[in-house]
């Protein structure tokens, strides 16, 4: 292993078994059909017919679907819990998956595309763990392979100056607050919600990043930026954006 990625700590697992066995309920709307499909029909059409890997594949929310539009899926996963929840699911039996940490692990063979969803570049919390996420990824790629991200833009301009916190969601579900650390590029989720009868309250911390600086990363492992979205739909991607869908190409022969 090179001493590039050497520095990239360990990871630690945010989604063990005590939040794996209800995670499908607490992301509920991201599995309804007007979120999901528009995903599993982007993906697919990049894949072009050939293998696909999923980093932090999860209970399998977008595998299976994509899986089942024929589309051979592999996926990267820390959780061995998660993975659990998504081996009893119809169609868990076509899905290979590898435990360990996106960042680095290695998987055999090559892939036409690989894909991170639903923010999940951010729970590299340091700057050298995605940029060692992205090489991973491009040493994965058929040439002229694809990587997508899709990823909030960061809502720095939300922040009144002196504040540090952004109320993210307030509903009858789930109140979520996102405390902001600029200097660091980092910040940390809390979210409080109704599990099973019983307030919860569950932290994570992420490390936003920019656009720009994805590009930046994706070039350092030869890749090129080929399209960038505001949504899985094709929206237009705008200084308004709140999130985007970015893809990358590997280069080379």
């Amino acid at each position: 292993m090179s001493a590039r990625l050497d520095r990239v700590s360990e990871p630690q697992n945010y989604f063990g078994e005590d939040v794996a066995p209800t995670y499908d309920e607490t992301s509920a709307e991201m599995f309804d059909a007007a979120v999901l499909g528009p995903a599993v029909a982007f993906l697919a059409g990049l894949a072009g017919g050939g293998r696909a890997l999923e980093l932090g594949i999860g209970t399998g929310r977008v595998a299976l679907p994509l899986s089942a539009r024929g589309v051979p899926v592999h996926g990267i996963e820390l959780s061995s819990a998660m993975v659990e929840q998504l081996r009893v699911k119809p169609g868990a039996e076509a899905i290979g998956v590898t435990i360990g940490d996106f960042a680095t692990t290695r998987v055999e063979g090559t892939f036409s595309l690989a894909y991170l969803v639903f923010n999940t570049i951010m729970n590299l919390t340091t700057q050298e763990a995605q940029v060692a996420c992205f090489r991973n990824v491009a040493a994965h790629l058929e040439p002229g392979g694809c990587f997508v991200v899709e990823v909030m833009v960061p809502e720095l301009r939300r922040l009144p100056l002196g504040e540090t916190s952004v109320v993210f969601r307030s509903d009858a579900e789930r109140w979520g607050i996102d405390d902001y650390d600029v200097a660091r590029q980092g910040l940390v989720s809390h979210h409080f919600l109704e599990v099973e009868g019983r307030l919860e309250h569950r932290s994570q911390p992420f490390r936003y990043v920019w656009p720009a600086e994805l590009d930046l990363m994706a070039e350092l492992a030869g890749m090129r930026l080929r399209e960038r979205w505001g949504g899985w739909s094709r929206e237009a991607f705008t200084s308004e954006s709140r999130g985007h869908v970015s893809v990358w190409e590997r280069l080379g022969g």
